[in-house]
């Protein structure tokens, strides 16, 4: 297929590109800066330069397009006060791919996210469908984000192979400058490696070959109106994570308040505090995706994530 990609040269989309190519598909990716379009040149993508906001040239590139992968959010305003405009943008991204593919049955990927979609649980593809409780908690960004996701499964119902890939908070590997590194950033700031309560909440995790895998497999096979979890552990305590990180860089490991933790964590402690599994039993016997790299504390015990201070 010829395949539009939105954040093409970002964290996922740099993965999602070779995996795609590798397969023997044609990448047109997104290009916002003069460096990200080298980026993705040297990775033998076609390049169309612009940014989320050039809703003409979004409409443009999916009308030639024999698929859309949509992977561009805006984590920079996202995360810095502004994750209702970020959405907002999200939003209108997702409705200008959906006028564009209206009823040609081509398949259309948005990458969404498992993090507080059912605290205190295992979450399943199931889970967070519709208007039904599960995230009824979720405000603001948050839910502007999850409402994106249903916009885009109901995209089946105009003649679109529409799906949704829930990403973990952690995808991980060589390279990631996401929440995993700021953890590990934090702790060097700090001088001590610190979990919030007991540190006995979960989050699950990825690598970032293994979601790229799923996107593809994704884009050529999953049915319209799939909900799918990329995600290989469901469930790691952040205070093991905590330990490792400490090992590594000789620090302490202690315990954070709840009401110190905005102080230690910044705007990560309201993620860092929760208990989101997620299961991707479903989407693993529906698609036959297997993952097979390693998982998040093998891969922190690589030494990677420590050889260099982080960029924020």
């Amino acid at each position: 297929m010829r395949v539009f990609v939105t954040g093409a040269s970002g964290w996922i989309g740099s993965a999602v590109v070779p995996e795609l190519i590798g397969a023997g598909h044609q990448v047109v990716g997104l290009a916002r800066s003069g460096a990200s379009a080298a980026t993705l040149a040297e990775a033998g993508a076609e390049v169309r330069r612009g940014t989320l906001d050039d809703l003409d040239t979004l409409r443009s590139a999916a009308a030639d397009a024999d698929g859309v992968i949509h992977l561009a959010f805006k984590h920079d305003i996202a995360f810095s006060g502004g994750f209702e405009d970020a959405a907002d943008a999200d939003r209108r991204a997702i409705d200008t791919f959906g006028e564009v593919l209206a009823g040609s049955d081509r398949p259309f990927l948005i990458a969404s996210g498992t993090l507080g979609l059912a605290p205190g649980r295992v979450a399943t593809e199931q889970d967070g469908q519709g208007s039904g409780p599960v995230g009824a908690h979720l405000a603001g960004g948050p839910a502007k984000r999850l409402a994106n996701a249903h916009m885009t499964v109901a995209l089946a119902d105009h003649g679109i192979r529409s799906s949704v890939v829930r990403l973990p908070p952690t995808v991980h590997g060589d390279g990631d400058h996401g929440f995993l590194a700021t953890v590990v950033a934090i702790a060097r700031e700090k001088g001590v490696s610190g979990y919030i309560r007991d540190g006995a909440n979960r989050w699950p995790a990825v690598h970032r070959s293994d979601a790229a895998h799923l996107f593809r497999l994704a884009l050529e096979s999953a049915p319209a109106g799939s909900t799918l979890h990329a995600v290989a552990d469901e469930g790691v305590p952040i205070r093991t994570v905590a330990e490792v990180i400490g090992r590594h860089l000789g620090l302490p490991v202690a315990s954070v308040s709840p009401d110190d933790a905005p102080r230690h964590f910044s705007w990560l402690a309201g993620f860092l505090g929760m208990d989101s599994t997620a299961s991707s039993a479903r989407t693993r016997e529906l698609l036959g995706w297997h993952p097979t790299q390693s998982g998040l504390i093998d891969d922190l015990d690589k030494g990677h994530y420590f050889a260099t201070v982080p960029k924020n």
